[in-house]
């Protein structure tokens, strides 16, 4: 018998979400396929435990898979159960006729039973109205072959790169490696799903879907398709004006700092954001925070003598 989710793990059902992370996290590392290149078992192996911790970690998909409507690859279960509903395998439903039309199929009404039909009766091959069965049209559609399990797989992007939209390289169960472009409007949780990049099955591969984690950065901020930085300039620039040096994800500009900048003032750099939908750019917006030395005598002795600078807390009613 197949292992649910939980077992691929090593885990019991009602296992908590840091148990789960724990888990996948020590599992990936043994199984990984750049650890295992010449162990195809253990890239299998791998694709599964990524395939039930990325149901697990989603807490809608897990409530639904702990209440049997989906299954170990997130499609949903059929919806007959082990029988017909109203049908008790008895005598004759009171209040009736006794045709298939009087059957409960578990609130499936109006629905294409074709496929449930031949499955239980085999497919009509006669000439009456396309069906020789019976039950008349019923098997007349051909059953398609399905296709292997998604492949899930969740890729950490660097900060620089999700801006730049830099492409990344990827290990796939199988040992194989792929390029993948980054879209547009890329997001912490974006899925991209690669065609035919799954496991095998009689109708083909499936799909690998992967989730893509933006890593957090020292110093820079995502506010929207906007960056936001805050950028230590000196009292001397700051009174004085001046241009200076700015970090951005994709290299350092020159920034000119205007005369008698205060701190918390937000200066703005065009297009130096993050990439939209559409193709637009986000700014990095950078907030000025004037550092001011705990220790420098000569500043001392000039505020002990400076007499300027007014109430700057006039506007609070102070």
């Amino acid at each position: 018998m197949a292992l649910d989710l939980y077992q691929r793990l090593g885990l019991k059902r009602g296992a908590s979400e840091a148990e789960i992370k724990k888990a996948y996290r020590s599992l990936a590392k043994q199984l990984h396929p750049d650890r295992n290149k010449d162990n195809p078992d253990a890239a299998k192996r791998f694709g599964e435990v990524t395939a039930a911790y990325d149901l697990l970690s989603d807490k809608d998909k897990r409530a639904r898979y702990d209440r049997g409507e989906i299954d170990e690859d997130g499609n949903p279960k059929m919806p007959f159960g082990g029988g017909f509903g109203g049908y008790g395998g008895g005598g004759p439903q009171p209040g009736g006729a006794q045709g298939f039309e009087n059957f409960n199929f578990g609130g499936a009404e109006g629905a294409d039973l074709s496929d449930l039909f031949e499955g239980l009766f085999g497919a009509a091959t006669g000439g009456r109205g396309g069906g020789g069965g019976p039950f008349g049209g019923f098997g007349r559609r051909a059953r398609t072959a399905q296709k292997g399990p998604d492949i899930a797989y969740r890729l950490k992007v660097p900060f620089e790169d999700a801006v730049a939209l830099k492409t990344q390289r990827i290990t796939l169960a199988d040992g194989k490696t792929i390029d993948l472009k980054l879209p547009q409007g890329l997001e912490d949780g974006t899925k991209i799903r690669l065609g035919g990049k799954g496991g095998d099955g009689p109708g083909g591969r499936g799909d690998a879907i992967v989730t893509v984690e933006i890593s957090p950065h020292r110093f820079y901020s995502r506010d929207g398709t906007n960056i936001r930085l805050e950028l230590p300039v000196t009292l001397k620039e700051a009174v004085l004006g001046a241009k200076v040096k700015v970090p951005t994800p994709e290299g350092a500009v020159m920034l000119t700092i205007p005369k008698g900048t205060t701190s918390g003032k937000v200066l703005r750099l065009k297009g130096r954001g993050f990439v939209a939908k559409d193709g637009k750019r986000g700014d990095q917006l950078v907030a000025v925070e004037v550092d001011i030395p705990s220790d420098d005598a000569e500043l001392q002795r000039f505020a002990e003598k400076w007499s300027g600078g007014g109430n700057p807390r006039a506007g609070l009613g102070v």
